[in-house]
C-alpha cells in the first residue's frame, strides 16, 4: 500500500494508549490514522481526493500488474456488497489471517494487496476496536469486482509481527512505536523487494517502486514514487528529518 512518510511521522508523534479512548474512538485513530485504511478502501474523485461520504466503501485503489488486477474491496457494514453479514470473529481474522467467514481466501490477501502479515500484530483489544468503528460508520452499497488471477500471489511474513506484542510492551515508547509502525506496515513499501520478495534484513531502507501503470485510483498526473530510505542515516530521508 502506498504510504507517505510523513503522515506516518505524524501519527506515531499523536499515538495515544487505548485506555484513553472508547473503543470506536481507538478503532477511528487505528483505521484512519496509522493503518490508512482509507487509502486502497475509500475511492477518490478525478483529482484523487478521497470522496468521504463513501467512506471505507471500496475501489480506492485498483491494481494492474502482471499477476493479478484488483480493487480494493468495500469494508461498510452494508450487508450485501460489505461487510454487514459478518460476524465480530469473522472481520478479526479476516484482518489477522486473511479468511471470509466461509474459509475461503480474501481477494485483498489473494492480491497481495491487503497487509495481513502485519496485521496479524495486532492486539486483541485494537481488533475489538477495529470491529466495533467498522460497525458504527455509515453503510454504502458498493459492489467491487472480483479480482482476476495470472498466477499465485505470495505474502512474506514480518518477522516482528510473528513475535507479536503484548499489552505490557506499549508501556515502552520503542516498543510502542515498533507495534504501530508494524500495524501500520510501513515497511511494506519501505524496505527493498527484489524479485516478488521483501528483504526485511534491510528495514526501512526503501526502494520498492510504483507507477501510474501498476497503480490506479490517484490524478492521472501522478508520476509514479519510489519509496524513501526512512532509516537513520543522516545523508538520507530519516536521518535528515533528525537534524
Amino acid at each position: 500500500m502506498i504510504r507517505w512518510t510523513l503522515v506516518i511521522v505524524g501519527s506515531l508523534a499523536g499515538a495515544t494508549t487505548v485506555g484513553a479512548q472508547t473503543a470506536v474512538e481507538r478503532g477511528d485513530y487505528l483505521i484512519n490514522t496509522i493503518m490508512a485504511c482509507g487509502n486502497c478502501h475509500t475511492p477518490k474523485d478525478a483529482n484523487g481526493a478521497a470522496i468521504v461520504e463513501r467512506a471505507l466503501s471500496g475501489g480506492g485503489v485498483t491494481f494492474t500488474i502482471p499477476p493479478f488486477n484488483g480493487s480494493a474491496p468495500n469494508i461498510t457494514p452494508d450487508r450485501e456488497t460489505g461487510i454487514g453479514n459478518w460476524s465480530d470473529d469473522a472481520i478479526k481474522r479476516a484482518l489477522t489471517h486473511g479468511e471470509r467467514p466461509s474459509n475461503a481466501r480474501l481477494p485483498g490477501v489473494q492480491l497481495a494487496v491487503m497487509a495481513v502479515p502485519f496485521f496479524k500484530a495486532l492486539l486483541p483489544e485494537d481488533q475489538t476496536a477495529i470491529v466495533a468503528y467498522l460497525r458504527s460508520i455509515k453503510p454504502v452499497r458498493n459492489a467491487i469486482s472480483d479480482p482476476i488471477y495470472r498466477a499465485p500471489v505470495r505474502h512474506d511474513h514480518y518477522p516482528e509481527a510473528d513475535a507479536g506484542y503484548t499489552p505490557e510492551m506499549m508501556r515502552d515508547p520503542v516498543k510502542r512505536g515498533s507495534y504501530l509502525v508494524t500495524i501500520g506496515h510501513c515497511m511494506e513499501c519501505h524496505s527493498p523487494r527484489e524479485r516478488g520478495v521483501s528483504d526485511y534484513s534491510r528495514l526501512g531502507k526503501g526502494g520498492r517502486k510504483f507507477s501510474s501503470e501498476d497503480v490506479k485510483g490517484f490524478p492521472a498526473s501522478w508520476p509514479g514514487a519510489t519509496a524513501a530510505n526512512i532509516t537513520s542515516r543522516r545523508d538520507l530521508v530519516g536521518g535528515a528529518m533528525r537534524k
